[in-house]
């Protein structure tokens, strides 16, 4: 019994330690929540708990940020490939189109 409370407590402090650097290394962009230096705080002042907390809630994995998606106007790289006048030009035929069907009445029947 005592053994398994010596290997316990040996495993909580290199847990903890381990919380501690990976929460004070990580560059503040990576932080969740509260700022940088909160999380070192929680992560030291309730060891175990404090860590668990930091692993679970508060490190934001690297894809959390590169791959969230995002409406196609949001990307700057997207807005700039755009020929505005082509686009406008394509929008104006597109809606002479639907005014020409429109005038003729040539509804295809949304029922069937």
């Amino acid at each position: 019994m005592a053994r398994v409370l010596i290997v316990g407590g040996f495993l909580a402090v290199v847990f903890w330690v381990f919380s501690i650097v990976d929460c004070a290394v990580q560059p503040a962009t990576r932080h969740r929540g509260v700022r940088k230096g909160a999380w070192v705080a929680i992560v030291v002042l309730i060891p175990v708990i404090g860590g668990i907390l930091w692993f679970s809630i508060g490190r934001r994995r690297k894809d959390d940020s590169d791959t969230r998606p995002y409406a196609p106007d949001d990307d700057a790289e997207f807005l700039r490939g755009i020929n505005r006048k082509e686009q406008d030009a394509r929008i104006r035929e597109l809606e002479e189109e639907l005014a020409k069907l429109d005038e003729d009445g040539d509804h295809p029947d949304p029922r069937s």
